[in-house]
């Protein structure tokens, strides 16, 4: 074999694990896109007012869990903020997140469970451009109330920097997810746009680009909840 020959296939070696990171995080953003579409549409799911009341959403689908009842959680999904200064424009790009750590909870089986996020309070966002950080020490959450008609401005909203809902067999839930980190995906980031990216140019910067990948679930959030209504506190 030239030295050509073998520089060539030397190259596309080293290329397709790039390429299959990339097609992974976009079946990834796709993922979150159902999740996100299904627990919204149905009368048990995420109430849409809270949705319009969120800065930012995270979609974790197909969480893993380690053991029976009390145990880890691994999951691999996707942050999503409203851009503009004062957090009132179009949602804007992805941001890939990894959900790991211990839990104690509802946990249905043997299957796995999609969860959604809501961010309520600029709070939130600081964490959220952590690199990581832990849900109940760092940043309070709650289960989040489900239904259409699901009372909004209770103490619970109120006073919860981050709402939570799993679903899980079809079941839909308000869970707690105290003790477990989320973590900026750095890996999942760089295959996803190219390069290394800030967590603060791709959730908050209008002009950070929406690449193909996540086109589809940006535009679900901005079909669901295309205006933000800033909850008083």
């Amino acid at each position: 074999m030239s030295m050509r020959s073998t520089f060539v296939l030397v190259s596309a070696l080293s290329l397709a694990p790039l390429a299959s990171a990339k097609d992974l995080m976009e079946d990834r953003l796709h993922s979150c896109q159902k999740v996100v579409e299904e627990m919204t549409s149905v009368s048990e799911g995420i109430p849409l007012d809270l949705l319009d009341k969120a800065d930012c959403v995270v979609v974790v689908p197909g969480v893993k869990k380690a053991a029976l009842g009390i145990g880890g959680r691994l999951g691999w999904g996707a942050a999503v903020c409203r851009t503009g200064r004062d957090v009132d424009g179009p949602w804007g790009s992805p941001l890939m997140m990894s959900l790991k750590g211990g839990s104690v909870g509802l946990q249905i089986g043997g299957q796995s469970s999609d969860f959604v996020l809501l961010i309520m309070d600029p709070k939130g966002i600081d964490h959220l451009l952590r690199s990581k950080f832990t849900l109940g020490a760092d940043a309070s959450i709650a289960a989040g109330p489900v239904g259409r008609n699901a009372e909004a401005a209770t103490d619970v909203t109120l006073h919860a920097e981050i709402l939570s809902y799993s679903r899980s067999r079809g079941i839909f839930a308000g869970l707690s997810l105290e003790g477990a980190s989320l973590a900026q995906d750095q890996k999942g980031n760089r295959a996803v746009y190219g390069y290394r990216v800030s967590a603060r140019e791709v959730l908050l910067d209008a002009r950070t680009p929406i690449l193909a990948a996540g086109r589809g679930l940006v535009d679900a959030l901005n079909d669901l909840s295309p205006r933000h209504r800033r909850q008083e506190r």
